[in-house]
């Protein structure tokens, strides 16, 4: 504990990638931070830093050293919201990571509800589509659709997650639209990648039938991030599945239709992931409770968006048309 500011300065300095800035966070000069890493490094027998007028690259030490010291002190802060908690103390940081189109569409929005409640709470907004590891990364919470295979993590229901082939209405005025996941060779797909690899086998089921449509990916426009997928199918650039709570205002606005709704996409239920181990802080328990509830409240009103068409009546709608 004798060190712990400067290990303290350590952390933020390899966080900020500078020293200076580090020392300023913690209200050191330049020279009083530099000592006060110089004398960490020597009592480690260490060096943390690889340093230059421009640039601080930590070293492999530095590396090994900054990931055992982000969970100690980790683990104080989170001794530290146990005492508070008694005192309903729902106040301090939570980092947040999320999915880019989830994020920028909807959380932000509800985060700033959350804000109004209480206002002493900051957030720290991670935008991935990829699977954080919430330890390395210091995550509070994630929001992800599906649940991951980590033991370590606590996956909480939050809402049900309905998803849909979308197009724009200029894509399908000009190209017509699939009947069937067997028609979709004739069309243009938007693919996501994702950690295990681009996802084009793309799977539907209706009532007892099922078809598999697996895109060629030489012809397929791909990205890691649903939100230029999104961008790319307003654009008109083709086909794409993408989630309900992703394209609602799309939809509402009608920037996007969905096509073949009768043929159902397999669901991700959405889910909070947090760490087993870990003390839930007040704020973190708080804003957990608060986006089960709007989740709750808007799960009902996506539903609502797709067409409810009997399997049956759409046989019959596309005779008729045949003939």
């Amino acid at each position: 504990m004798d060190n712990l500011g400067d290990v303290r300065l350590f952390v933020e300095a390899a966080r900020l990638g500078s020293l200076s800035a580090a020392g300023r966070k913690l209200g050191l000069t330049p020279a009083a931070a530099s000592a006060r890493l110089a004398r960490l490094e020597a009592e480690l027998h260490a060096r943390l830093f690889d340093r230059t007028t421009r640039q601080l690259r930590l070293t492999d030490e530095g590396r090994l050293y900054l990931t055992c010291s982000e969970h100690a002190l980790r683990s104080l802060d989170d001794a530290k919201a146990a005492l508070q908690e008694g005192q309903n103390a729902v106040r301090g940081k939570v980092r947040i990571s999320a999915t880019s189109d989830f994020g920028r569409n909807l959380l932000m929005t509800w985060l700033d509800e959350f804000r109004d409640l209480y206002p002493d709470v900051r957030f720290a907004l991670m935008l991935t589509d990829s699977l954080s590891n919430l330890v390395l990364e210091d995550i509070d919470l994630a929001i992800r659709f599906g649940t991951p295979p980590d033991s370590s993590l606590v996956a909480r229901w939050l809402a049900p997650n309905r998803r849909v082939l979308c197009a724009s209405p200029a894509y399908l005025e000009r190209h017509g639209e699939p009947r069937e996941p067997n028609d979709l060779a004739r069309f243009d797909c938007i693919v996501i990648g994702s950690a295990a690899g681009p996802v084009n086998e793309w799977r539907f089921t209706r009532g007892d039938a099922a078809q598999t449509y697996t895109v060629p990916l030489d012809g397929a426009l791909e990205s890691t991030d649903g939100e230029v997928a999104r961008q790319w199918a307003l654009c008109g650039y083709g086909l794409a599945v993408k989630s309900m709570w992703d394209v609602a205002d799309d939809l509402r606005a009608g920037r996007l239709k969905i096509v073949m709704p009768e043929w159902r996409y397999p669901d991700a239920p959405l889910h909070a992931l947090y760490h087993r181990n870990r003390f839930l802080a007040p704020r973190v328990r708080a804003l957990l409770d608060f986006l089960t509830g709007r989740f709750a409240q808007t799960s009902g009103e996506l539903e609502a968006l797709v067409p409810r068409t009997d399997p049956a009546e759409a046989m019959q709608s596309r005779r008729r048309k045949r003939l």
